[in-house]
């Protein structure tokens, strides 16, 4: 179903320079946030212990922290609500060394005199489980970008395969610098919608480069930028439905979803909007910039048809016994 007409073709690449400066002064942004500020590694990378508490009414926090002092072994932590005011998760960066001890029991004799509660999870992950779990995100994000840069330069060629691992180190910097600004815990979870992003931002360059790879083939034109605003603008439909539709799902997850997949959500959110737009203000500028040479492109093909003729003609000459 077509709910919009293509009409006219609109001049992406003359605001191009414009969508350049910003996206340079986000991504510089976000290396200034993640230079001063750093990520704050959750349990699952910095290693440490979470317990989740749910409250029969509204949690005491203020008692719930006179009483945690008492115990060393609470000593630096944290209490924060856990998607209702009845829910609370304490979370502390240290683990007890002794394994027979019970941190869920530790917590219900600390928190005695605070209310009827329960403990619903506890959840204790090493330092040195946590430095591998880092160590490993960091290497599948730098696999997956290699995979694409391979998998994009055998599709079209190396221009596409540069711009597009470029947009892509854009989109994951500005995510990195929103998750930054806003303090949200870097666990799994936030791992995953950075690879999430990375396949949803990859899509959408491919579709646009592909269009503009057939704008390039069949185009009589030799100007590339002109070529480029036609087929962003071809591609504009499909975009904006899917983005809308993609970004709607996650929003509401976000909204309803509660804090357990909260920091995933707002990571795709972020995700969603910067790759649509990294797809035509990043990506497309670069490969322009790149100097894709369109006259040259349709001789290489004009050869590349004449030696396909040329080898048919031999087989059909061997074929019927004229060679």
């Amino acid at each position: 179903m077509e709910f919009f007409k293509y009409t006219r073709t609109f001049n992406f690449m003359g605001k191009s320079k414009l969508g350049m400066i910003l996206s340079i002064v986000m991504v510089l942004a976000s290396f200034a946030l993640l230079a001063t500020k750093g990520l704050n590694y959750g349990v699952d990378f910095a290693g440490g212990t979470i317990v989740q508490v749910k409250y029969e009414g509204v949690a005491p926090i203020n008692a719930m922290r006179d009483k945690l002092r008492e115990n060393a072994i609470f000593k630096g932590s944290s209490i924060t609500e856990f998607g209702s005011p009845e829910e609370v998760v304490i979370r502390m960066k240290s683990t007890s060394e002794n394994v027979t001890v019970d941190v869920g029991d530790i917590t219900r004799e600390a928190l005695v005199g605070t209310g009827e509660f329960e403990i619903r999870r506890v959840d204790i992950v090493g330092p040195v489980v946590g430095a591998e779990l880092k160590e490993k995100g960091i290497m599948s994000l730098i696999l997956a970008m290699i995979g694409i840069l391979i998998y994009v330069a055998i599709r079209f060629e190396w221009r596409f395969a540069v711009a597009s691992i470029i947009a892509l180190i854009h989109d994951v910097s500005i995510a990195l610098g929103a998750i930054t600004l806003i303090g949200l815990d870097v666990n799994l979870d936030v791992l995953a919608a950075l690879l999430t992003i990375l396949g949803y931002s990859l899509n959408d360059t491919i579709i646009v480069f592909d269009r503009i790879r057939e704008g390039v083939t069949n185009s009589r034109g030799t100007k590339l930028s002109d070529i480029i605003d036609e087929s962003i603008t071809r591609t504009l439909a499909r975009t904006t439905l899917t983005s809308l539709t993609t970004f709607f799902v996650v929003f509401t997850l976000f909204m309803f979803g509660g804090e357990i997949i909260h920091a995933f959500a707002f990571t795709l959110l972020v995700g969603i909007v910067v790759g649509t737009y990294s797809s035509i203000f990043v990506a497309s500028p670069i490969l322009l910039a790149f100097g894709f040479d369109v006259k040259k492109y349709h001789i290489k093909l004009a050869a590349r048809a004449k030696r396909e003729a040329d080898k048919q003609r031999m087989r059909d000459q061997f074929e019927s016994g004229t060679m």
